[in-house]
């Protein structure tokens, strides 16, 4: 396959990159500091390309079989800063993978966005408004862009990330009434979403994603 992976350089979106070279598809992987990515294959391009362009992002998803959206900020800025990277980076790709006839779409929000925040417990819900509220705040109108949107979309919302060495051993919970809060590795984050973009699983779906 050839995937477009947006926010390349780290966190899932690094994940997602290797996972997908290590499975053969050819990535194109964008990020405003691609350039700097250190790994060289030759089914690797490397796009420096901001999120929110749309004319950069008409250039990421330009050929692509599937779009893997896996941008993030600091962890020092959720709780301080507001912000609207999430939407504005969806209302820019959203219309360039329209254009471009790219149907695939498959991004990472996280437990706790959109409905699922019903889910989370209610001292889960204190420490999440501290920490993750308001860029989970803008990651429910990305979600409801998504939604709307025309495209094969799938929403996948991992629970608390770590930096552990993937299993491919982990729950796919689609149903509503089995989501919970939980801990996952981004490697295994990782390798469910290539695999979903593989296989066209959890299409218009937003699972929850625990070990």
């Amino acid at each position: 396959m050839r995937i477009t992976v947006i926010g390349a350089t780290r966190g899932i979106g690094r994940k997602v990159m290797e996972e997908a070279l290590s499975r053969g598809h050819q990535v194109r992987a964008v990020a405003r500091s691609a350039d700097k990515i250190e790994i060289e294959d030759e089914n690797l391009e490397k796009l420096v390309g901001d999120a929110t362009s749309p004319e950069d992002m008409a250039r990421a998803v330009e050929g692509a079989d599937a779009v893997i959206l896996a941008i993030g900020v600091p962890h020092s800025i959720k709780a301080l800063m507001p912000t609207t990277l999430f939407s504005d980076a969806t209302r820019a790709i959203l219309p360039a993978m329209e254009g471009a006839g790219v149907k695939r779409l498959l991004t990472v929000t996280g437990f706790g966005a959109g409905d699922s925040y019903a889910k989370l417990s209610w001292p889960e819900k204190a420490t999440f408004k501290a920490i993750l509220g308001r860029a989970y705040a803008d990651k429910a109108v990305q979600e409801d862009l998504i939604k709307a949107s025309t495209l094969d979309w799938t929403i996948a919302r991992p629970g608390i990330l770590t930096d552990n060495k993937g299993t491919g051993r982990y729950q796919v919970l689609v149903e509503p009434e089995t989501w919970r809060q939980g801990v996952i590795a981004r490697a295994d984050v990782a390798h469910y979403l290539v695999g979903a973009a593989e296989n066209g699983t959890e299409i218009h779906k937003t699972p929850a994603i625990q070990r």
